[in-house]
């Protein structure tokens, strides 16, 4: 008995071992830059920005490793950022030289000389957050500067779409997948309020997602089949209409947003207690919500996740941690792999034939 005992002790040690063997934390933060943030994963990339002391904010590409960080920031650019990265290609926007800090949305291929200008003629300003396909989202805003318009191109100034729908006074388009935009509108139409905001390409295809009893709502990013942000202070999942929102705030915690969604899972951070952040991941409901936070060294206080590439069984996960004081914050790349069923069997198989050795030895 007592033998039967111990045996079942020691599986459940080393199933409980599996299962966390299956996450890596990997820390992107360069030195000697002191601040660094990711935003965005795809296709074994990581994009986000760094600042240093020495050249300010720019924006910057990892191959899964901090060494090796490859500086984006185009000649003549103050300083820039990079929100998303798809099939070799990263958008973000730079911020011009010279011309009052006005940001320019644009496109990277790899490295700073790659640099396209996507800002539309008639513009003071113009943003991109996000890039699918050949396909990039973000925003413009007018001369006077209180105008935003969600916005949408296909690799150059030219292509540029004004997403903003009729009855909506300013709208933003944060995430783009599969055809598929997403953002936040406000106007007439939405009574005033901002409401999450779904896209395929017009601004005549524009879908109100705002989930009904909720004051406000906005979407970060899409998949294509689903899309997340929040819906007044809670994470939100939509499947491309209101009717279909899931509320994914977990019990206990103050606050949820979701900024990430790919293959079914989704990622973002909740807030509880004096604003301390967890960076967080779910799979379609509240009851899934993991606490990625607990795979970081103890060091870092607060964390975030921001972009999830699910390719098979991997999760990719990216966002940022930081120590509590100002200006810690340090990019990090969440990595998991799910246990294949095979291996499982193989382990359970391999310990139960261990206990009928050891009785027979007996």
């Amino acid at each position: 008995m007592k033998l039967f005992t111990v045996f079942s002790l020691v599986l459940v040690f080393i199933l409980c071992t599996t299962a966390l063997a299956g996450w890596t934390v990997t820390y992107l933060h360069p030195n000697p830059s002191d601040i660094s943030y990711a935003h965005g994963v795809g296709g074994g990339k990581q994009v986000g920005d760094i600042w240093s002391p020495a050249t300010g904010v720019h924006a910057s590409l990892w191959s899964g490793t901090a060494s090796g960080c490859i500086d984006l920031n185009p000649a003549g650019y103050d300083s820039s950022t990079a929100y998303g990265v798809s099939g070799g290609r990263q958008a973000g926007y730079s911020i011009v030289s010279g011309v009052g800090g006005k940001s320019h949305a644009g496109l990277w291929s790899g490295n700073a000389e790659s640099w396209v200008d996507l800002h539309p003629a008639g513009w003071s300003a113009s943003r991109a957050y996000a890039i699918s396909d050949t396909q990039q989202a973000g925003c413009v805003l007018d001369s006077v500067g209180t105008v935003f318009h969600a916005s949408l191109w296909s690799g150059t100034a030219e292509s540029w779409v004004d997403l903003n729908p009729s009855g909506c006074d300013y709208s933003l388009a944060y995430g783009v997948s599969n055809g598929q935009q997403v953002g936040k509108a406000s106007g007439v139409a939405t009574e005033g309020a901002t409401h999450a905001a779904l896209w395929n390409g017009t601004a005549a295809s524009w879908v109100d997602l705002n989930p009904a009893g909720y004051g406000t709502s906005q979407a970060h990013a899409t998949s294509g089949e689903q899309q997340v942000g929040r819906a007044n202070e809670h994470a939100a999942l939509w499947s491309g209409t209101a009717d279909s929102f899931v509320d994914l705030h977990p019990a206990g915690y103050d606050t949820s947003y979701a900024y990430g969604v790919s293959n079914g899972r989704q990622v973002g951070h909740v807030i509880f207690g004096m604003g301390v952040t967890r960076a967080s991941l779910w799979s379609g409901k509240a009851a899934s919500w993991v606490n990625l936070h607990d795979y970081l060294a103890p060091q870092y206080t607060h964390s975030y996740a921001k972009g999830i590439e699910v390719i098979g069984d991997d999760l990719w996960i990216v966002g940022f941690a930081s120590m509590g004081s100002p200006d810690t914050d340090e990019a990090v790349l969440w990595h998991y792999v799910v246990p294949e069923p095979s291996s499982l069997l193989a382990l359970f198989s391999g310990l139960a034939g261990l206990g009928v050795f050891i009785r027979r030895k007996r």
